[in-house]
Order: structure tokens, then C-alpha cells, then sequence
């Protein structure tokens, strides 16, 4: 770590490890010239690193030209200038750390409508940013054709007895291949447009704040999966982590419940900052937003269970298909809010 923060020119009061996040080791720095958070990039999910530097910076500039009052975690530079530092097998990345905090639980409406708020703004502030000319940092990440496609060969080439044993789930997804074919209408749609999307609305990736007594919603953070999107995969990430009671892992299903008044929270707040940005067609199909993810990630689920937990893996047998059942009890409740 010392090789890291001479990079940077830091002379380091203390460093401890938030043991936070899935992906990333993230670090608080205390230096001379102020806290500082210090992260990996992990490689393995994310190939290419640069990627993410480059959508940052690009981001970063565009901010700073264009609303350098919007608080954003811009990258720190090195005494050399870099804003990404490979080190050792491992790449390095710093931002100055912003006074907040992030929830690891959503537990009212008024956090809903603050979080949901702060996304939609992100995206507001960067409706005249040319998101074409972003880095793709996952590859089809919100691809609900491939996740479908992927989803059938399971079924054809998975294991033989969880496909058997799992026939009444593989049977329910089958027969909801509509949302595929509406998911296929809207990108085609020429009302439809893409733009800087975060793609990762989960509550933890916005800090919030007490102003004045009221928690308020100040940023979003954990940029690495910005890239070119449909709003529809914000929203939806936003349905499926931030309206349901428990979480994913939940085998019981009759715990799961939906909250409508967060369902209502996530529309205005993002609304109240997209509302003039998306169409209309865009706009009869904020409800699908939700169907849309929670489906793709019961497909996701179900796919990795039948080819016996290549990608998510499994700490306990049969994990993925809980997983898969937890999403499929989820869409139905969500299907009940309309």
C-alpha cells in the first residue's frame, strides 16, 4: 500500500478497509491533505479497467465544463497524472471522499424517492453528453434476447436432474417469453433513446445525508458499470432491489412483500428530475421497467442452477434455484401493484 500512496504523493495519517461492496477491496485514506477512497478495480469481472477510466474521465470532464456545482467522484491524479495506477497484478484508483453515507437497507419511501432521485438526475445532468462515445464496460450486461437464448440452452444442455426437478419454474419463464419480445419492440422503437445509464441502482450506490434533520440523497457513487443504457434498466434495478422486504437469498417466499408506496416514491423521484427527458412511449413503459429486470434476473439465476453455478456459483447446494424462485415470487408481486 505505501508504493500506492507515494503514486499519489500522499503522506498517510491512517488507511482502514470499509468491508462493504461485492466487487471492489475499497480503502479510507487519511492524508495531510484530507480523506481520500482508495479502490481495485476487480479485473475479472470487469476485463478492462481502462474502460472504466476512460468513462469516468470523460464523465468527469464533461461535468466539470458544463455543471461543476453537481457533486461527482471525480477521479484524484497521480504526481504523474494518471487517474489509474496497475500495481503488482492489481489497478488502483482514488476519489476524494465525499461527506455522506450509503444504506445498505432501504427502509422507507422517502429514501426511495431520494435515491430514485438522485439517479434520474445523474442521467438528467448528462442528456446533452454524446453516450455513444462511452467505453462498454460489461458486454450486454441488460441484454434480455441473450439472457433468454442463454436460458433455453440451459434447458437443453443443463444437468439432467436439476432440470427435471426444476420443470415447474423452467415451465413459468418459458411461458413469459412476451416480455422478451416487448423488451425487443422498445430498443427498436425510434422513441426510444440511449443514454449515460448507471445500470447498478441498488440503495448502496447513493449517498445520502442529514440536512437540517431530513435525510437527503446527495450523489450517486460505484461508476465502474456506467455506460450507454435504456432507463428502463435503472428503474428496473431499482424495482428489484429496492421494493421487496427481503432479499433474494429469502427461500421462504410467503416472507416476500412488495412495498407500493416505494413503487410510488421510485416514479415521482425519478420523475421529478427525467419526466421532461423521456418520451412518451419511453413513459408507458415505466411499469415494464420492473417486469423487465426482475424477469431477466429469474432467467439469470435459473440458467447458472441448470449449468450447475458456473458464473454466480453456490456457498450451498440448490442456492441459485432459491434465488430463481425468490425472483419469480417477486415478479408476481409486482404484477399485482398494476
Amino acid at each position: 500500500m505505501e508504493s500506492i500512496f507515494i503514486q499519489y504523493g500522499w503522506e498517510v495519517n491512517t488507511y482502514s478497509q470499509l468491508h462493504q461492496g461485492l466487487i471492489n477491496s475499497t480503502y479510507v485514506v487519511s492524508t495531510h491533505k484530507g480523506e481520500y477512497i482508495l479502490q481495485t478495480v476487480n479485473h475479472h469481472i470487469f476485463k478492462h479497467p481502462t474502460f472504466i477510466d476512460f468513462n469516468i474521465n470523460a464523465i468527469s470532464a464533461y461535468l466539470a465544463k458544463n455543471a461543476p456545482d453537481y457533486l461527482f467522484t471525480h477521479l484524484e491524479k497521480t504526481t504523474e497524472g494518471a487517474t489509474l495506477i496497475e500495481w503488482e497484478g492489481k489497478y488502483y484508483r482514488a476519489f476524494q471522499k465525499i461527506d455522506g453515507y450509503a444504506l445498505s437497507i432501504l427502509e422507507n419511501e422517502h429514501q426511495a424517492f431520494e435515491a430514485a432521485k438522485q439517479f434520474g438526475l445523474f442521467t438528467q445532468m448528462l442528456s446533452n453528453f454524446d453516450a455513444s462515445t462511452l467505453k462498454i464496460t460489461l458486454p450486454d450486461f441488460h441484454n434480455l434476447s441473450l439472457r433468454y437464448h442463454q436460458f433455453e440452452q440451459s434447458v437443453q444442455q443443463g444437468n439432467s436432474q436439476r432440470i427435471k426437478a426444476a420443470k415447474t419454474a423452467i415451465s413459468f419463464l418459458s411461458s413469459q417469453q412476451h416480455y422478451v419480445d416487448q423488451y425487443e419492440k422498445f430498443i427498436q422503437h425510434k422513441e426510444v433513446k440511449q443514454r449515460v445509464t448507471h445500470h447498478d441502482t441498488k440503495i448502496s450506490n447513493v449517498l445520502f445525508k442529514q440536512m437540517n434533520g431530513i435525510e437527503k440523497g446527495v450523489c450517486v457513487i460505484d461508476l465502474d458499470t456506467m455506460m450507454p443504457g435504456y432507463f428502463m434498466s435503472d428503474i428496473g434495478d431499482m424495482c428489484r432491489t429496492c421494493l421487496c422486504n427481503v432479499s433474494e437469498e429469502e427461500a421462504n417466499l410467503d416472507l416476500l412483500k412488495v412495498d407500493a408506496l416505494k413503487w410510488e416514491a421510485i416514479q415521482k423521484g425519478y420523475l421529478s428530475e427525467m419526466q421532461s427527458e423521456l418520451s412518451n412511449f419511453e413513459l408507458d413503459h415505466f411499469f415494464f421497467a420492473g417486469q423487465f429486470m426482475i424477469y431477466m434476473q429469474a432467467l439469470r439465476f435459473l440458467t447458472d442452477h441448470l449449468n450447475m453455478d458456473t458464473y454466480y456459483g453456490a456457498k450451498k447446494e440448490g442456492q441459485n434455484y432459491v434465488r430463481a424462485l425468490n425472483q419469480i415470487r417477486l415478479l408476481e408481486l409486482y404484477n399485482a401493484l398494476k
